[in-house]
């Protein structure tokens, strides 16, 4: 995605972002700075050096709310990147106590700074593995539709990018799944994006925030990845 294309024509946006030295959010982070948007992200004390350059950085605890909410007051789109790293079946537990805990005190902190934009990184849905970690993660798409927040869900399946490349082999697989009509559905909504797809759809929806609730699956990751490319 270009650093330059659309700067003259979208509002700079004060994003917060928790979650940014992650995976998806040290893509994210130099996307949006290079568009020109201000950006603070949180971390964890001794985890600053992780984040990328282009962001304002905010030490707190992204499951206690008290501890960044000055920061995140007044942002114009509250990202929330947060999860368990490498989910998997036998995280059960983290995913309540990282994964749900963590968007509880974001959607609070957002609503109490008036944020006027949440985009939450969410996963795709149904599927026939991963069973509590959907569960939580729609606990946290229920939060958002319930407290009165504008809103962005996105939900990928697997986000392809350096040290994640080993699903590429599935790929002839998916495709094959996509040319019969009783599996095309589901191998759609369960396909792989890439980290430039995702970043470009995150930076899209961000300039062109929802007035409701807007979910955006797979197909829609691509889809809106390709409108910000042209």
């Amino acid at each position: 995605m270009s650093g330059k294309r659309g700067d003259a024509h979208h509002a700079r946006v004060n994003v917060f972002i928790t979650g940014g030295s992650g995976f998806i959010g040290r893509g994210l982070i130099p996307a949006l700075a290079g568009r020109g948007h201000r950006v603070a992200a949180l971390v964890r004390t001794g985890s600053e050096g992780r984040l990328p350059a282009g962001c304002r950085v905010v030490v707190g605890d992204p499951l206690r709310g008290e501890t960044y909410a000055a920061a995140a007051a007044g942002a114009d789109c509250f990202v929330h990147l947060v999860g368990v790293s490498k989910p998997r079946p036998g995280k059960e537990r983290e995913f309540v106590e990282i994964d749900l805990k963590s968007v509880q005190a974001a959607v609070a902190v957002a609503r109490q700074g008036k944020a006027r934009h949440f985009l939450y990184l969410s996963v795709a849905q149904p599927a026939p593995v991963m069973r509590a970690y959907i569960e939580v993660r729609q606990r946290g798409e229920a939060l958002l539709r319930e407290s009165g927040l504008a809103a962005t869900i996105v939900r990928p399946w697997y986000v392809l990018g350096p040290g994640r490349r080993w699903p590429v082999l599935l790929l002839p697989f998916n495709w094959l799944l996509r040319q019969i009509p009783a599996t095309r559905e589901a191998a759609e909504r369960l396909g792989f994006v890439t980290l430039e797809e995702i970043t470009a759809c995150m930076v899209h929806a961000i300039e062109h925030p929802a007035q409701g609730v807007r979910v955006i699956d797979v197909p829609g990751i691509r889809r809106m990845a390709a409108e910000a490319g042209r």
